[in-house]
């Protein structure tokens, strides 16, 4: 049943559901898993957004072109999506990514939604994948204001708090989870005075240290 509204909302159905099945499989609950799907779906994602921005931004360069479409397939906006598409109800975690909430965790989330990608890609081509995301981006290419700079959420956080002449924040290896090959960054963002700390994780160091301070820049923007 989730597996149907899953399909009704990225508005295709499988011929082969076993590809949707991989696509939602973690790698903690097994093999096969979903991590060669999201390396296909992530060129398929680059490749389909690309498209889209240059038909509609005609009058962008290639340097504006790359900084907007990093923009667009960077983590937050994938998790974004899988949010909007209840993913996370429908993947296969093990058990230890169960209990640790990895069903809501960001960067299990935009990997999946990735591999979901690859499958629709494998199950019936090219211009199938690039109908789903063409879907799914529309409302985000729709906000797209190519005059407006995109900064990360780092730069974001240091210089909304050095306006307020808060000290910048500190970031803190928590933990590395995982084998050499498929590793897992937990990083924490401290903001002593305004008594904020956040956990982003990643693939890498930097991406999590870059989730923790988008999720840190949301928490300080409330107070």
């Amino acid at each position: 049943m989730m597996l149907d509204r899953l399909q009704a909302r990225l508005g295709y159905t499988f011929s082969d559901a076993r590809l949707l099945h991989e696509a939602l499989t973690h790698r903690s609950f097994g093999q096969p898993n979903n991590e060669r799907f999201e390396f296909l779906g992530d060129a398929i994602l680059d490749c389909v957004v690309s498209i889209a921005l240059f038909g509609r931004f005609g009058e962008l360069r290639e340097g504006e072109l790359s900084r907007v479409r990093a923009s667009l397939v960077r983590q937050d906006a994938l998790h974004r999506l899988a949010l909007e598409l209840e993913l996370g109800d429908c993947l296969r975690l093990g058990e230890g990514e169960l209990k640790s909430g990895g069903s809501r965790r960001p960067s299990i989330l935009a990997d999946a939604l990735e591999a979901v990608f690859a499958a629709v890609y494998l199950d019936a081509g090219f211009e199938a994948a690039r109908g789903v995301i063409d879907r799914l981006y529309a409302p985000l290419i729709a906000e797209v204001d190519p005059c407006k700079p995109s900064k990360d959420p780092k730069t974001a956080l240091q210089e909304w708090l050095q306006a307020r002449r808060i000290p910048v924040p500190t970031y803190t290896m928590v933990e590395i989870v995982g084998e050499a090959h498929a590793q897992e960054f937990e990083v924490a963002c401290e903001i002593p005075k305004l008594a904020v700390r956040t956990l982003g994780r990643g693939p890498s160091r930097r991406i999590a240290e870059q989730q923790s301070a988008e999720l840190a820049l949301a928490a300080v923007r409330k107070k």
